[in-house]
């Protein structure tokens, strides 16, 4: 089992920034890539970023390229998403999850999730 806690969700305006945090815990957590997606209201979860076990790649949905970073420590047990240039159809609720495949991109492929963050960007 994984457990992972997501953290720094916030009420934030429109180009601004943010940055999220998953801790995880239980097993080794170098052993799994991680990802991060989001759900807003109504709407189903999508993929958002993933990076490898090593954090020496990464992968991004078109439409965060260039304004999000996902990053990791291994060290700290923690995946990270920075957030820039936030605008208001980024609001929804972040999920950090685990895989143990890179490149993995649907829900249905990951193992683990947390319990989600709320990011709400304002216009």
């Amino acid at each position: 089992q994984v457990q992972l806690v997501e953290s720094g969700g916030e009420l934030v305006q429109a180009g601004g920034s943010l940055r999220l945090s998953c801790a995880a815990s239980g097993r080794t957590f170098s052993n799994y890539a991680m990802g991060w997606f989001r759900q807003a209201p109504g709407k189903e979860r999508e993929f958002v970023a993933t990076i490898s076990r090593s954090g020496g790649s990464t992968l991004y949905a078109d439409s965060v390229k260039g304004r999000f970073t996902i990053s990791r420590d291994n060290a700290k047990n923690t995946v990270y998403l920075q957030m820039n240039s936030l605008k208001p159809e980024d609001t929804a609720v972040f999920y950090c999850a685990a895989t143990r495949y890179y490149s993995t991109t649907r829900p249905v492929g990951y193992d683990y999730w947390g319990q989600g963050t709320q990011v709400t960007v304002s216009s």
